[in-house]
């Protein structure tokens, strides 16, 4: 009889490809979070890279559905609100107590108290969502994203009505030294629970339940053939889901103070979506890339262009056709094929298509800036670098279509050539 064991034992990796893959980016991820403090970052650049931490947990709880279950939501901000909300009643009555147990409740702990609210909403919701998988579970959350954000202007008592509801999270005990008055130090606790919760939620996709949700997302028939059931898989996947999300609304809470009903409506709800999608939904590290260049550009691109929605939405569009992996999935293609040893090859095709990608830019830039600046009919005319750009310009059209045209016929040639090799 043929012993098998070496083959079997071959399929494993080694304690060094274990230590690279699952342990070493952790040790990175960790190392980078506590070196950025010392490059002295501005009280704006603090909030940002707060805020990016939160999105990152939320974007990862996102796409434990999406990337690991295969379930689409449209109002997975939902959990975020409920989680966020009570964080901040939390934050309330650890100020109004005197003496007590929530007197002795630190405000580091809120992400604790998120993630548990989250888990009990989850649990609550998913019951009867999870009994439906692929189209009837999305328009289910969308229908529940609805009724959440209805319920928040007609019960002010939680919600607090359209004002909704604010905090001090300088009240309550201090932890670890941390007032949490600083941005300084609200930094310090946004990065302690975004490595938490990248790395539990990491660890998720190791255990049995993390396997068991991506072979229910690829064919439940056989997940239920090997004595599993698939619902129940989608619904424990979906609590867990639902807690992070919870989670990432109890950072929120320290960080901003203060949660409204917009928090619950579809608008966070579609930005984690497109965030997920940007960063590649196949790949655990793709929500992170995806949170971190959405926030970035809420935040900033803003400043520069009143059409940066429009922006946002042509790219997410661009991602979805023409590269599904997202960005994730173009940095490990890239390292791919560098190891393969095809490093040259693969930086003439990359620096091809991103001139492709950048002449096309540049086109839909002028056409939009220029289309916005005609449409508010103060005559304002678009000048980037000093140069005039109105609608009745000859220049204009030529930089509105030539490098539209040359770019589409660069990608379109470096494509082709891609296939035939």
């Amino acid at each position: 009889m043929t012993d098998m064991t070496t083959d079997y034992a071959a399929l494993e990796p080694s304690r060094s490809e274990k230590f690279r893959q699952r342990i070493l980016p952790l040790i990175l991820f960790a190392l980078l979070l506590v070196v950025i403090p010392f490059f002295g970052p501005s009280r704006t650049t603090l909030t940002l890279l707060n805020h990016m931490g939160i999105n990152i947990v939320f974007a990862l709880a996102f796409n434990m559905l999406l990337g690991r279950a295969g379930l689409l939501t449209f109002g997975h901000a939902v959990y975020v609100g409920l989680g966020g909300y009570f964080c901040v009643h939390i934050l309330n009555w650890i100020d109004a107590s005197d003496g007590g147990f929530w007197s002795s409740v630190p405000v580091f702990s809120m992400p604790i108290w998120g993630f548990a609210m989250g888990a009990l909403a989850g649990a609550v919701i998913g019951w009867p969502s999870c009994k439906r998988s692929g189209t009837p579970f999305a328009m289910i959350s969308l229908g529940v994203a609805e009724l959440m954000a209805a319920f928040a202007y007609m019960f002010d008592s939680f919600f607090g009505g359209e004002m909704g509801i604010s905090g001090d999270r300088m009240s309550g005990p201090e932890f670890l030294g941390l007032s949490l008055g600083p941005l300084d130090e609200v930094y310090w606790f946004i990065a302690f629970w975004t490595f938490v919760g990248v790395a539990l939620m990491f660890a998720f996709t190791r255990t049995p339940l993390g396997k068991l949700s991506e072979a229910t997302r690829d064919n439940p028939e056989r997940v239920q053939f090997i004595g599993f059931n698939p619902t129940r898989v989608r619904y424990l996947v979906f609590i867990f889901s639902g807690a992070f999300a919870g989670m990432s609304g109890g950072m929120a809470a320290v960080q901003d103070e203060i949660f409204t009903p917009e928090s619950l409506s579809l608008i966070p709800s579609g930005a984690v979506l497109i965030a997920a999608y940007i960063g590649g939904i196949r790949y655990f590290t793709g929500p992170i890339m995806g949170a971190i260049v959405l926030t970035y550009m809420q935040s900033n691109l803003s400043d520069y262009s009143a059409g940066w929605l429009l922006y946002l939405g042509l790219l997410f569009i661009c991602v979805v056709m023409f590269v599904p992996n997202g960005i994730a999935g173009m940095v490990y293609g890239g390292y791919d094929a560098v190891r393969k040893g095809k490093t040259a090859e693969v930086l003439g095709q990359f620096a091809l298509r991103a001139l492709g990608v950048a002449l096309m830019a540049v086109s839909v830039i002028v056409i939009v800036e220029v289309a916005f600046r005609y449409s508010e009919g103060y005559g304002e005319v678009f000048e980037p670098f000093g140069l005039s750009l109105p609608p009745e310009s000859v220049l204009t059209w030529i930089l509105a279509v030539v490098p539209l045209a040359a770019g589409i016929w660069l990608t379109r040639h470096v494509t082709r050539k891609a296939e035939e090799v």
